[in-house]
């Protein structure tokens, strides 16, 4: 099982330089079998499907995980072997991973580069990567030419200021105050967003104690699954720091009061805005049971004020001031197909058009997406002023629900914007079909993060890959083995009586 998972990663480490999008000048690229596969359409797809096979071994690996963890915390009633057993495998399963680079977006390259543009002085809230560039660097098709830093940076985001806040970047600008390699570079935003794992490993098996869940199951859930390893190790994106500080901020507004919570609350939104939106569970959770309204919002004022100041604060401290507030805009110029509000306003605007109505271009995917936006904010303020007050399941329950409505109708959503919620869903006692589909969500977005935004129109590479995907699901969840499986992961964590569910909740919050 280990064992399975460790060659998985190697095999998406493997895969992955062939196909991942690599600065021209990295020394890895004169070693010519390498070249030569990359230089060949078939070796690029060979290259895809090893990595698929990769992906699909370790979410095989993953299930069994899951599987063990599930029956075995049921035999001997003690998780603490189970959590164990998941953090070894979270660590062997994320080395090899480690080194690699970002793999499914090009996102980890852009990272370097802000980190540059902030320790040569150019705030990258006003400067693209482009500035790093001479000025007589005029870019060519495929950005094939230019200083190293900026070689494999996404064509999109050339010119585009970050919206990321002061915590990433000042980051990435102390490891590029030591080198100015790319590959290392990147390597070291890996180890930041990591940090994130190793807080969702702390704090995971905590809240499915509130929530009377399994802590190794949840755990297991959560730090290794395909969705994770995928999109937050491999992918290396800002979401798994944000989320893990997420985690922490709810935990330690528990243990160690809401002022500090806030504080987490606030760090998380400093390295992406949407890491707030814990703040409504810590108003929860720091109520006294049955708060009317006016406490409520007293208290929902009084962590905003922390979380917002401690959000400005990293922007003084850090010299990096707060103008990524004016780049929130940056990843709404695309068109994301997972976005529900996009795809509503795009379907109106065809009609717009067709039926002559004389609107804009775009004017109702941006009516659509401000509505999105307001229904989501409206749900967040619903869920703080009405929902229970002193209870630590309604607050895990209430950051699921607002980050989840978060997600559905944000203006722009990728595969990694789903991490925000596996810590929230998987600490709840959900019903059998929820947790099942949890589980095959879990490996459906896992296997097809590399056909996302890394294919950028490479339609026999999408032809492939989904092929191949569409011969793994079966394989991982629909052959009578699978099902098996399945079946022994979910049976344990949803008890068939309430009665039962109230005992394991009560037994559970006891350890």
């Amino acid at each position: 099982m280990i064992a399975r998972g460790t060659l998985g990663s190697v095999l998406v480490l493997l895969g992955g330089l062939v196909t991942a999008t690599l600065p021209v000048s990295t020394p890895v690229l004169r070693f010519v079998p390498l070249e030569t596969v990359r230089g060949l359409e078939i070796g690029r797809m060979a290259g895809l499907v090893v990595v698929l096979v990769g992906l699909g071994l370790l979410a095989n690996a993953w299930l069994r995980l899951c599987r063990t963890v599930a029956v075995g915390e049921r035999e001997t009633g003690d998780p603490r072997a189970g959590v164990a057993l998941v953090r070894l495998a979270a660590l062997v399963w994320t080395a090899p991973l480690l080194l690699a680079p970002p793999l499914f977006s090009r996102d980890g390259w852009s990272y370097a580069a802000q980190g540059m543009l902030a320790d040569v002085g150019l705030s990258p809230y006003r400067w693209g990567p482009g500035a790093l560039a001479p000025e007589t660097f005029v870019p060519l098709p495929g950005w094939l030419t230019g200083p190293p830093i900026v070689q494999a940076v996404d064509p999109l985001w050339w010119d585009t200021a970050t919206p990321y806040g002061p915590v990433p970047v000042f980051l990435g600008g102390l490891a590029a105050n030591l080198t100015g390699n790319p590959w290392v570079l990147v390597v070291a935003h890996r180890c930041f967003a990591l940090v994130g794992l190793a807080l969702l490993a702390w704090a995971v098996p905590r809240l499915a104690a509130w929530g009377g869940v399994n802590p190794a199951m949840a755990t297991a859930l959560v730090i290794v699954s395909p969705l994770m390893m995928a999109n937050g190790v491999a992918g290396l994106h800002n979401d798994l720091l944000m989320v893990g500080l997420m985690a922490a901020a709810l935990v330690v507004a528990v243990e160690r009061g809401w002022v500090w919570g806030a504080v987490l609350a606030g760090t998380a939104a400093g390295v992406k805005v949407p890491g707030g939106l814990v703040c409504v569970g810590i108003v929860l959770v720091s109520l006294p049971v049955g708060a009317a309204i006016l406490p409520r919002l007293r208290r929902l004022v009084a962590v905003a004020a922390v979380s917002v100041g401690t959000l400005v604060g990293l922007g003084v401290v850090t010299g990096l001031g707060n103008g990524w507030l004016h780049a929130l805009t940056v990843p709404g110029e695309v068109n994301t197909p997972l976005s529900a509000t996009t795809l509503v306003g795009g379907v109106l605007d065809w009609f717009a058009l067709h039926l002559g109505l004389g609107t804009g271009p775009a004017f109702f995917r941006d009516v659509v997406r401000a509505l999105g936006l307001l229904t989501a904010a409206g749900i967040g303020a619903w869920v703080a002023l009405r929902w229970d007050t002193g209870s630590r399941r309604t607050a895990i329950a209430a950051v699921a629900t607002v980050g989840g409505a978060f997600v559905v109708l944000s203006p722009v959503v990728h595969l990694w914007y789903f991490l925000l919620l596996p810590p929230f869903l998987a600490a709840q006692r959900l019903p059998r079909y929820g947790t099942g589909a949890f589980v095959a969500v879990s490996v459906l977005l896992g296997l097809v993060a590399p056909l996302d935004s890394s294919l950028h129109g490479a339609y026999y590479a999408i032809v492939i890959g989904c092929m191949t995907v569409a011969l793994l699901l079966p394989v991982l969840l629909l052959t009578r083995t699978a099902r098996e499986r399945l079946g022994r992961i979910v049976a344990p964590l949803a008890p068939e009586t309430a009665g039962e569910a109230e005992g394991a909740e009560e037994l559970a919050l006891r350890r």
